[in-house]
């Protein structure tokens, strides 16, 4: 899955990178924009932003503003801390989760298209709920470590 999610962000980088040097040459070199080039970056771009936020919850590596692990002395408390925080992670995650699925019902209904191109946006707009369900899928992981981290820890104390 880890090789999966690189190759997958890897493909994506170039090719909003392909589609933005294509669009400065054409435009501001050759004078000669491309009609339709932004429509088609969109789409890439935005599962870029979404899987790039999808691997940091793989990784375990979103920005987290953790004051409170200063004043905890023990491993015990910086797990119990952990697990609070992936659980307001979750229920926020869930939350945002819920407007993202009626979102994508409703796109779905609507069946918008690009102006150009005529290109379905829903393809952009599922971009955020698959996002949210992988997100919520890797914090719902960390979680259940954390808990058997400290049911562990607990047993060995005994």
């Amino acid at each position: 899955m880890e090789r999966f999610t690189q190759c997958l962000l890897t493909a994506l980088i170039l090719i909003v990178a392909l589609g933005q040097f294509v669009q400065v040459v054409t435009r501001y070199v050759l004078q000669v924009p491309v009609m339709g080039l932004e429509e088609t970056i969109m789409y890439p771009t935005l599962w870029l932003y979404i899987f790039g936020a999808v691997n940091a919850s793989r990784e375990n590596s979103h920005i987290r503003a953790n004051v409170l692990e200063i004043f905890l002395k023990t491993e015990r408390q910086h797990t119990i801390l952990a697990i609070v925080g992936e659980l307001i992670s979750l229920v926020v995650g869930i939350w945002l989760l819920t407007w993202a699925w009626d979102y994508t019902r409703y796109a779905w209904r609507v069946w918008r298209e690009s102006p150009t191109l005529y290109i379905p946006t829903f393809y952009a707009d599922v971009a955020l709920v698959v996002g949210l369900v992988l997100m919520m899928a890797y914090t719902v992981t960390y979680l259940l470590m954390h808990v058997r981290s400290l049911r562990t820890a607990e047993g060995g104390a005994r």
